[in-house]
């Protein structure tokens, strides 16, 4: 039985097969939409105009530094963890123009502006770690007086349909971080998956006007006791964890332990964790002249503080080699973020375990670490 379109929808039950009215409706409302679909051999955010787009029946398989995607045949087209992309991409790009620069009839420099224009988005399948993340990129990005103006034009339209996780990498500890399996309120409309569809609830105003004008049925006794099994085995299924509590004096205190020039001779410095990491900010800025060197275009792209150039000042590399980047990273992902934004950088998603070509595993650090420094 329908819900009445005229009242107000906080809950109901989506069918598999009326999924594409969601799409429809966000479409309607304005909202180019991306959504998980396969795309070299990893789930990755890409255009959806329907469900069948979406990766129905695969499934993730994720240890440090592997990941392989399966078919399982089932009708489930979110039964995976997460792939390597986050929101972060799509609020933060990896490149943009910031401005242009060109001489004159008079040989005068003239800047103009290259701020960008987005289209409201709309995102399908959005996790509880990504939405953790996303909101310290808020912290980081919209802080009172210094707004980052091309990531507020692109958050401002942003609309979230997160998707609560079931299947749990063998990578993922979010339950350690506080940041997961199951989304809260910090989105738009949640998503439970079952087999025959979607317990679908609002989580605000936007996705409470959206979700009246779906056919949504109610939710019956044994949906919601299936629902409730699959979450608490989300739950329990994680076996890595972050320590609890805040690290950042048991870090500073292990400067100079051993197991930093440990880990150092496996990392190849490659910034594949900082580039897969949602929470990472770091970028560099840099000017691209035209041949004739009469214009240039100035450009903000993504950096690691795992290159050389990212601690160069003035002639001089502050961290000339891998043991003191690694450092940098962890110390400062678990330790100083307390110190700016309250909490730790890490949400437990495990993608900078996946994506490590070495297999390095941040919780297996951390652990040994403070383990060797008594703690």
């Amino acid at each position: 039985m329908a819900v009445n379109a005229t009242s107000p929808v906080r809950r109901g039950f989506l069918p598999r097969e009326a999924f594409d009215t969601l799409l429809r409706a966000l479409d309607g409302a304005g909202y180019d939409c991306i959504g998980p679909r396969v795309d070299a051999d990893a789930i990755l955010y890409r255009e959806v105009s329907a469900g069948a787009d979406l990766p129905q029946g695969m499934e993730e398989t994720q240890a440090p530094g592997q990941y392989r995607l399966r078919e399982t045949g089932t009708p489930r087209c979110f039964a995976w963890a997460c792939g390597p992309q986050a929101l972060k991409p799509h609020l933060f790009a990896p490149r943009e123009p910031l401005w242009r620069s060109e001489r004159d009839g008079e040989g005068r420099l003239q800047f103009q502006s290259t701020a960008p224009e987005p289209r409201p988005l709309a995102v399908i399948g959005v996790r509880a770690c990504d939405l953790a993340a996303l909101a310290l990129q808020d912290q980081h990005f919209l802080r009172a007086g210094s707004t980052d103006p091309y990531y507020a034009r692109r958050r401002e339209g942003l609309f979230l349909v997160a998707v609560n996780c079931t299947h749990p990498a063998a990578t993922c500890f979010c339950v350690s971080t506080g940041d997961g399996p199951q989304a809260g309120d910090d989105c738009d409309l949640v998503l439970d998956e079952l087999d025959e569809g979607y317990a679908v609830r609002a989580a605000s105003s936007k996705g409470e006007t959206l979700a009246q004008q779906l056919p949504l049925q109610a939710v019956t006794e044994a949906q919601q006791g299936q629902i409730d099994r699959e979450r608490e085995a989300a739950r329990t299924a994680q076996s890595r964890a972050m320590p609890a509590g805040n690290l950042r004096e048991h870090l500073f205190n292990a400067w100079e332990h051993p197991r930093w020039t440990q880990v150092a001779e496996r990392c190849l410095s490659c910034g594949n964790c900082t580039s897969v990491c949602p929470t990472c900010f770091c970028h560099q800025q840099v000017d691209v002249p035209t041949l004739d060197g009469s214009s240039a275009t100035h450009y903000r792209e993504w950096d690691s503080c795992f290159t050389q150039n990212h601690s160069y000042i003035h002639g001089i590399t502050l961290r000339p080699d891998t043991r003191s980047r690694y450092r940098q990273w962890l110390t400062h992902k678990l330790g100083s973020w307390h110190d700016q934004y309250g909490r730790s950088g890490c949400v437990g998603c495990g993608r900078c375990l996946t994506w490590c070509p070495v297999g390095i595993d941040i919780t297996e650090e951390v652990s040994a670490l403070l383990k060797e420094a008594g703690t």
